[in-house]
């Protein structure tokens, strides 16, 4: 259950990325101003996959995992 709300939170956050890299500022006059901040979207995105979240269910393989293998005829 944990790890659905993880994976569901990744989600969102890289959908805000998106939007925020396609163009979430704006400028009135000499002001120029932004909806979102990106860094702390990228903070949030890099805690979550810290955290063992994933995207569309792939779960990263954690480093040095082994597989045995048996061939059979």
């Amino acid at each position: 259950m944990a790890k659905n709300i993880q994976n569901e939170r990744l989600a969102r956050y890289l959908e805000a990325e998106k939007a925020v890299l396609m163009g979430q500022s704006y400028t009135i006059g000499n002001r120029t101003l932004t909806r979102a901040n990106l860094t702390s979207i990228r903070n949030a995105i890099d805690d979550l996959i810290a955290g063992g979240a994933t995207i569309d269910g792939y779960e990263a393989k954690p480093a040095g995992a082994a597989r045995r293998v048996i061939m059979m005829d």
